[in-house]
């Protein structure tokens, strides 16, 4: 029997475009408060961290799984919605930077937004483990939530 991961299962890439995919299918399921993190979870090490702009409304760092469920919930807060378009990879090592459009409206104020993110994405045995998202503009987004 063979238990070495295969390589699909610990490259990089393939486990974001993966866990981008569960991501999908965990908002159409209902997404935070609504549908379990369960099918998210083997895409991250138990002992992930997120680092959010501390601008941000979801800003801090994030810990572990439980850290992840309060995130995607403190994100749910914010948005009403969040569409992840067009995404390009670039891999380096374990490393891989995301750069993502996004177009979101805000559920304070309703107003909408598009801008760019770049993630960049640390991946060990086939989890993430570390991620540093950064944000063209987090006066904007603050903007648009109502805190300025």
């Amino acid at each position: 029997m063979n238990t070495q991961p295969t390589a699909s299962e610990t490259d990089p890439v393939a486990v974001l475009t993966a866990m981008y995919e569960a991501e999908s299918r965990y908002l159409a399921a209902g997404g935070p408060g609504e549908a379990s993190f369960e099918p998210l979870a083997p895409y991250f090490a138990h002992d992930v961290v997120l680092h959010q702009a501390d601008a941000l409304p979801y800003g801090g760092t994030w810990r572990g799984h439980e850290g992840m469920v309060r995130f995607f919930l403190a994100m749910a807060e914010a948005w009403e919605s969040f569409e992840i378009g067009e995404q390009e990879f670039f891999a380096t090592g374990d490393t891989v930077f995301v750069r993502s459009e996004v177009h979101a409206r805000a559920r304070a104020t309703g107003r909408e937004l598009a801008f760019p993110v770049l993630q960049s994405i640390a991946v060990r045995d086939g989890r993430i483990a570390e991620v540093w998202p950064f944000y063209w503009d987090t006066a904007a987004i603050a903007a648009a939530m109502g805190r300025f």
